[in-house]
């Protein structure tokens, strides 16, 4: 996977991911309840106190994780802009260039929270065990891919997808996006340890 956000399986319709994310059905079924994203009320969503990025840009949340951790938007514009995940573990992370890339991955990797300094082989694991665990989760993957106009078989493999993760990991990107607390100092990174490609 390139830079690029016009990549294969990615949707036609670009601006219009957000509020599938959050009514779409199908859509959140899959978001909220597999991979633990919930866009259903964004404007309920507030960061926690003092939480900014250290360059002075915008941080804008627009979704939300069960435990109460945030995705979030970097800086102005739509869905295009860079995404970061903040823990209230005290870590953050670039996790996509854009909305429709942070689709892909979890619609690929639902289980993308496990990457972070894992082997080839204890990916392999999580994954087979997520699996296990949601017999049906290849189903609900491809009617919530279809409900966002997106191909199931056009989406990226998940060493594509984890090897993307690396590469932001390590990127000038990152370095753009660093997240500091209520106390100045930065938050950790959320890849610190960054995964083997699968």
């Amino acid at each position: 996977m390139n830079g690029s956000n016009a990549s294969a399986g990615a949707p036609a319709r670009l601006g219009a991911l957000l509020p599938l994310l959050g009514r779409d059905e199908e859509a959140i079924a899959f978001f909220a309840g597999v991979a633990d994203l919930d866009a259903t009320d964004p404007a309920d969503y507030l960061l926690e106190d003092g939480v900014r990025l250290a360059s002075g840009a915008r941080l804008e949340q627009f979704a939300r994780a069960g435990s109460g951790d945030a995705f979030c938007f970097v800086g102005e514009g739509g869905e295009e802009r860079p995404v970061v995940y903040v823990s209230l573990d005290g870590e953050a992370g670039l996790l996509a260039l854009g909305l429709p890339e942070l689709v892909q991955l979890c619609l690929v990797a639902p289980w993308w929270r496990d990457a972070p300094g894992r082997t080839a082989g204890e990916l392999r694991a999580v994954a087979a065990e997520y699996q296990e665990n949601a017999p049906d989760l290849d189903r609900r993957r491809d009617r919530a891919a279809r409900a966002l106009d997106l191909d199931p078989a056009a989406l990226p493999s998940e060493t594509a997808v984890l090897a993307r993760l690396v590469e932001l990991s390590r990127g000038p990107a990152a370095a753009a996006c660093l997240v500091v607390g209520f106390d100045g100092d930065p938050l950790d990174s959320l890849f610190s340890a960054a995964p083997d490609p699968l």
